[in-house]
């Protein structure tokens, strides 16, 4: 029997509110079903862990929340915001101000320098001011303030993730969401990595929802959710929730 200790929160502090969330894929006479009727909200600061098997939902949950997928059925409010039937356009400004990413396959431009990958995002979200005081104080806070001009090919793998860290937090983006994000990393890099995301998201004060198959991983979150065959079986906070400064 599967556990169902939900524990979503309903006070106004939640910056994601999901909302008996379905999707599903019909392909005649096939029809799979990826998530369904998933509920589930988020405090602002919160570390949300999402873990399940391959093939669970995990990462799938992750892009619909993120309005890189369409729901078949339910609701996604995010930062205030119901993005659920929101067009592509304005998806993307919203995505440009509200989030940050790490993925699992680094998916830095290499045709750019570490520098430039981080300096993107901004760019793109048409940022005020000059982003590139920050973009190099994030290189030297992720140990690499001696190879913002090298290109992706002259870094390690450890390295490139540690660039596509401080690209996801170069905008100050209230939530960040990473997928897998040491999945391609030796353990002792991977180890690396991770203490960074954390040191980084506990400094910016961040929403973060990491999906993972690893407990190892999950252990350093707030809360973590289990997805089975695209449902909550299980929400338990995994330590005291850390102060945001904004308890009501």
């Amino acid at each position: 029997m599967f556990k169902t200790d939900t524990l979503s929160s309903t006070v106004s502090n939640d910056i994601i509110q999901v909302t008996r969330l379905s999707k599903i894929i019909e392909n005649p006479p096939n029809r799979v079903e990826i998530l369904r009727d998933v509920t589930f909200s988020v405090p602002r600061g919160q570390f949300l862990a999402i873990m399940g098997a391959s093939g669970s939902g995990k990462s799938t949950l992750l892009g619909l929340i993120a309005g890189l997928d369409t729901v078949t059925s339910g609701s996604i409010v995010l930062d205030g915001t119901d993005i659920t039937n929101m067009r592509e356009d304005a998806l993307a400004r919203l995505r440009g101000r509200k989030i940050g990413f790490v993925f699992q396959s680094y998916q830095l431009v290499p045709t750019l320098t570490a520098e430039e990958n981080i300096l993107l995002p901004a760019e793109l979200s048409g940022s005020n001011g000059d982003p590139r005081p920050r973009a190099r104080n994030l290189l030297d806070r992720v140990g690499l303030s001696n190879r913002g001009h090298h290109y992706p090919v002259q870094l390690s793998g450890g390295e490139q993730q540690r660039v596509a860290l401080a690209r996801a937090f170069v905008t100050e983006p209230p939530i960040l969401m990473a997928d897998e994000p040491t999945g391609n990393l030796d353990s002792a890099n991977g180890q690396h990595v991770l203490d960074l995301l954390l040191q980084l998201n506990r400094e910016e004060k961040t929403t973060l929802i990491l999906v993972t198959h690893d407990p190892r991983l999950a252990e350093n979150a707030d809360r973590i959710i289990s997805l089975h065959d695209g449902r909550i079986f299980s929400d338990e906070l995994a330590r005291p929730p850390v102060s945001t400064g904004m308890e009501l």
